[in-house]
This record gives C-alpha cells, structure tokens and sequence, in this order.
C-alpha cells in the first residue's frame, strides 16, 4: 500500500510518503521539504508552480499568485491578462507533488491520497480541494482529513506523548495565513473528536512579514517617501521587481529572529539597510498574538476544558515558531505549550496516523473516500446528506448539529484574498475584523465570521462572562460594538459634540466605550493631560479597571497641534522602556505608543489619517496594587479593553 499525504497549505504544500512497508517519510518537491503553494501562469498558458513560479514572479508580478489557497472562496483568478480558475490553481500544485512522487515510485501512483484541509471548511470549500485533486490526475481513492486531526495523530505518535481515550489536546495552528485552533479529543475507537474549534483568518505569518515591513518604512520612508509609495504601488515592472525582492528580505529577516536576537534587513536603493531586533519584532505583533491566545482561552471554554485539564498544547505551523508565541500561552494559560518534530511538517506527517475506521462521508460533506476514475471537475463528488458538526465528531460523524462553518461559500467566509503583489488587500465585504497590524490600505468595520451554534454558545459564554464581571465591579468594556463611521475629509475638523462631549469621530474611536454610562465620560477635563491651550473637544472616562488613571479622547483643530501635544506628554514620562506598534478597528487605524517610568505609564493612541487622539495613563504612585505599570501591560489593557472594533 502507497499512502500520500498532502498538507496544501496557505503559502507552503507539505507531502509525506509511505510505501512498501517503510516509515512515512517527507518528499522533497525541488529540493527542500516545503514546497510554496505560489502559482504562476505564463504568456503560454503553462501554469508553473513552488519555486519555479517565484522565480518567474521577478518578471512579471502580475501573472503570480503566491496564496491559491486563500481564493478558495473564488471561481477564478485574474494573472496578467488570463483567467484561472481556483481549482485548477490548486490543482497545479498538487500536480506538482504528484509528479514528483510519480518519478520516485517508478512512475506509478499512489494507492491512496489524504489531504487535509481545516476543520472550518465547509462542503463548498472541500468540493473545490476535490476537484482540485481529480483535475490533477490522482486516480486513486482520496480521504479528506481535517488539519487539527492529523496535528493530534501527529503528537499522539511520539513517545511518552499519548493521547488517552477521553483526553484532549489543544492545537495551536498558527500558519502563513491563518490561525486555528481546535480541542481535540480522543475516542475509544481510535479516532479524534473535534471538541471546539476556532480560527482567525486575518492572522498569519503574512501579517507578521507586512508589520514587519510597515516598521522598516517607518525607519527609511522620510529619506526618499515618494520612492517609498512607489515601491508599496508600484507602477513600473521594475518596482514590482524591487518590492518582490524586499518582501522575499523581510520574511527572512523575520525568520532570522526566531534563531537570533537581532538581524539587519537589505533595502534598495536609496534606503539604507535597517536593523531590526527580536524585542521590536515582538513589539509589533503581540497585539496580534493576544488575540491567538484569547481565542484558544475562549475555544477552550467553549468545550468546557480548562488548560490544565489538557495532554497539552501542541503548536504547529511555520509561524508558531516565533519565540513570542509559546511564551504568551504559558503566561497567560499557566501551561507550556510543545512543539515537536518540524511545525511545518506536522499535518502531513499526522495525516499518516489517523486511522480511517472512523471517517465517513456524512462527516466530510463529501464521500470520505472516493473511488478511482475521472479526471474532470464535474466529476467530483457532491455533498451527501447532512454535515455532522465538528465541533462533535470530525471522524466518526457522532456530531450533534450542523457544522457553523458549511454556508462559508460566499465570499468573505475565509481569509482575504492577495493581489498579484502579494500584498493583502482590503477584506471581502462580509469578511472578520482586520487584525492589529496597519494595512496598506484602511479598511472598514466588519462582522466577524462564523454563526450558527458556534456563536450562539460564544454569545452565551460572553454573556455568562459579562455577569459575573459586572458582578465583581470589574466591567470589562466591549469596544467591538458597531459604531456610525466617517470619513477622513468629515473629520478634518471637530464638529458638534453630544451630551458627553464626543464628536461623531471622536465617538467611532470610542466604539462602545462612548456609549457605556459605567465609565463616566464627560467634557469636564482635569489633571495632567489637560493642555495648556484647548484645541479641540475632549472626554475623559474613569474606568473602574484603572485606579486613579485616565482615558482621554481629543479631537484636535489641526494635526499639527495634535502632534505636539502628543510628543509634549510622550516627553513627560521619563523612563527608557518603550513599544511600539500598530492597530485597525472600528474602520480606523493608526499607531500606539507605550511608555513607562518610576511615577507613571501612558499609551497614546493616534489615527493615520484624521486629528483624532486617545491618551490611558496609569499613576503609578496611586495605588501599590497597579498592574498597568510597564509599556507590555498597557499594550496588553489597550488591546484588550480600549482598541476599538477588539472584542
């Protein structure tokens, strides 16, 4: 027996192959264990793919797709002046492990293909990876597999790493594209339950590489800006080329950092060459990494698990190897997380051990196993009857209710696309909040994805969690609520204010915080972040959260003045400790500072593109019992409780 398994992943494609009675091994597609996912279609129709179309890419940008997978949602894609359809897209690049696995069986096939795919995905989605499959000529039986599955079989197969009937594990999925995670626990037939799963489809590795490069502007831009615009929208085929190469020196620079404290990013001409360290890396992206962690918190209630409950936590995927990552989960869930073997290999090679017994087509939406014969898209199997939840059983089909995730058909239901450049856009119109990086272009408050059951028992643990905090007079605010947006030409300038002193743009960066009577926010400004000459309207809020410090919002005559009342406050704090970084909510974004000293912390908040200001300061010297005493735990609070659009 021939058993291919294939993880087709956002940026790379991992394939690992068992026969004649030898141990799974991974193949090498060109010559490395990761294959990228990137496609490129040429003048002639041909459709190249991994390497070979990132090399291609350096001519004509235009024609290259580095993240197939992240347009499933799509019919077709637009390369130069040629339509490709997404199955065939995917198609190619399964074709090319094929192939290669082909010339090592001595040009045979393999008797069976698993792909895996995550346990969001719906029918829709898993038709496409099918017909994807059979468009590239695999002619044996495939078994769809969902990806926190395989990552449990994976870390199950290791010594001393079993996973006991009735115990779970939490995956941690943190890949170039999206986040996921998923409780999984085992059955006593041998297989998997999925016991809650979640995922985050606007964070991945892609957005720690756009922070990251959005930093290094920010060091170089002021020496030449208007070379700079032209590198982040080029025009020219020549600055397409430039600003490929740049994204290809920032992702290294990135995965630098995870072995080395420091390392310097090459930039073109004019730009000089900026050293970047693993402090600001982790600066820019713990926002970001809160939220993955916040996530995992909230899965595990909704499957009524504690951490310390769990096997463990297993991180997987090439982003989880940042440093900052399995220091975040032990901080804030008391457990240190493992990672075993290579974190990109894991899914393929977990594929290998799960065994098939349980799998059936009601629980895959499509047939489990399909059998042999048909090579054309029409040809692939349709939905057989209903779709059991994998929030219940991902193998054995013992679900409860319908998968939350089936209806994900239309766009926005998955993670948004990438234009040729490889540089994300703005999200589909029914697409989830941004994440806290600052993008190249705003974009505007969305609902966040998902429904049905699953966010039914969100809302409830929500509710529940609420109550007991109101309770306990520790309201938690929930800036994630829907505000009225404006635009950046309505807020040039301040207009009129309500009953509390908000202007209508002043209140879309409040978000819920303007509308909560428990935070006391009025015009009736005092203390220390008071200017000495007014230039604008401003409210400040108490919150109970914040012992003897303040949350001010201003909406300023001019940015000019705006920026000097900010450094002045900036200046005030003396101490050394800083970070830095960006945020987006609410249809907003813009930039933080965190800073700290012996007396007292503040975190200014500013917008990109309208005189809109927010200040928290903490006095430290108020109260013994402060916790917002250091730039990490303002950012921490700010993200938390303050950042609009941030449930």
């Amino acid at each position: 027996m021939r058993v291919l398994s294939v993880d087709l992943g956002t940026s790379n494609t991992v394939a690992v192959l068992a026969a004649d009675g030898r141990p799974p091994r991974v193949v090498d597609v060109d010559g490395s264990a990761a294959m990228p996912s990137a496609i490129f279609a040429a003048e002639d129709g041909t459709i190249m793919v991994g390497r070979d179309a990132e090399r291609r890419a350096r001519l004509d940008p235009t024609r290259f797709e580095p993240n197939p997978k992240r347009r499933v949602d799509e019919q077709t894609l637009l390369l130069g002046n040629d339509v490709v359809p997404v199955s065939e897209a995917l198609a190619a690049v399964l074709r090319r492990v094929l192939d290669e696995v082909s010339r090592q069986l001595g040009g045979e096939q393999p008797d069976q293909v698993r792909l895996t795919h995550p346990a969001q995905w719906g029918p829709t989605r898993r038709n496409v990876l099918m017909s994807a499959a059979r468009l590239a000529g695999i002619t044996g039986s495939i078994t769809l597999v969902p990806e926190p599955v395989a990552a449990a079989a994976h870390f199950a197969s290791f010594p001393g790493k079993a996973l006991p009937p009735g115990r779970a594990l939490a995956v941690y999925d943190l890949g170039a594209g999206t986040f996921d995670v998923a409780v999984v626990s085992a059955s006593h037939n041998g297989g998997f339950t999925v016991l809650a799963e979640d995922g985050l489809p606007d964070l991945g590795g892609l957005d720690v590489d756009q922070a990251l490069l959005v930093h290094v502007g920010r060091e170089v831009s002021h020496k030449d800006p208007q070379r700079w615009q032209h590198l982040l929208r080029p025009e020219s085929t020549a600055d397409r080329r430039t600003r490929r190469a740049l994204q290809e020196d920032v992702k290294a620079a990135k995965e630098a950092l995870s072995r080395h404290p420091q390392t310097e990013v090459p930039m073109p001409e004019p730009f000089d060459d900026v050293l970047v360290t693993r402090g600001e890396l982790e600066a820019l992206v713990r926002p970001a990494m809160l939220r993955s962690v916040e996530l995992m918190s909230r899965t595990l209630h909704t499957a009524s698990m504690t951490p310390q409950a769990l096997v463990g936590i297993y991180l997987v995927g090439g982003s989880s190897r940042l440093p900052l990552v399995g220091s975040m989960i032990a901080e804030k869930l008391g457990v240190v997380p493992a990672s075993l073997d290579q974190p990109e290999t894991a899914v393929a090679l977990g594929a290998h051990h799960v065994t098939l017994d349980g799998i059936n087509p009601r629980t895959q939406g499509v047939a489990g196993q399909v059998a042999a014969g048909g090579t054309g898209a029409h040809n692939a199997p349709a939905p057989t009857g209903p779709v059991a939840g994998t929030h219940a059983n991902a193998l054995t089909g013992a679900g409860t209710g319908p998968n939350p995730s089936q209806n994900l058909a239309q766009p926005g239901g998955y993670p948004r696309s990438f234009p040729a450049s490889g540089l994300r856009q703005a999200p589909y119109p029914h697409q989830g909040a941004p994440a806290n990086f600052p993008p190249y272009a705003p974009s505007g408050e969305q609902p966040k994805p998902g429904g049905g059951k699953r966010a039914l028992l969100i809302g409830a643990a929500a509710l529940a969690v609420v109550a007991v905090l109101v309770t306990g007079g520790l309201l938690l605010f929930n800036p994630a609520a829907s505000t009225e947006t404006y635009t950046a030409a309505q807020c040039e300038t301040p207009g009129s204010t309500d009953g509390k002193g908000f202007t209508g743009c002043l209140r879309q960066l409040a978000g819920d915080i303007a509308g909560n009577a428990n935070l006391n926010c009025d015009a009736e400004v005092t203390g220390p972040l008071v200017p000495e000459e007014k230039f604008g309207p401003m409210v400040e809020c108490t919150p109970p959260k914040l012992p003897g410090g303040h949350l001010l919002y201003m909406h300023a005559e001019s940015a000019e003045k705006l920026e000097s009342y900010t450094d002045a406050q900036l200046s005030a704090v003396a101490g050394g400790d800083r970070v830095t970084a960006g945020w987006d909510g609410n249809a907003l974004n813009g930039d933080y500072v965190a800073v700290a000293g012996a007396s007292k912390a503040m975190l200014v908040f500013t917008v990109k593109d309208r005189p809109l200001l927010g200040v928290i300061m903490q006095d430290n010297g108020y109260d013994p019992n402060v916790t917002l005493k250091t730039p990490d735990q303002l950012a921490d609070y700010f993200s938390e409780r303050v950042q609009p659009g941030t449930a």
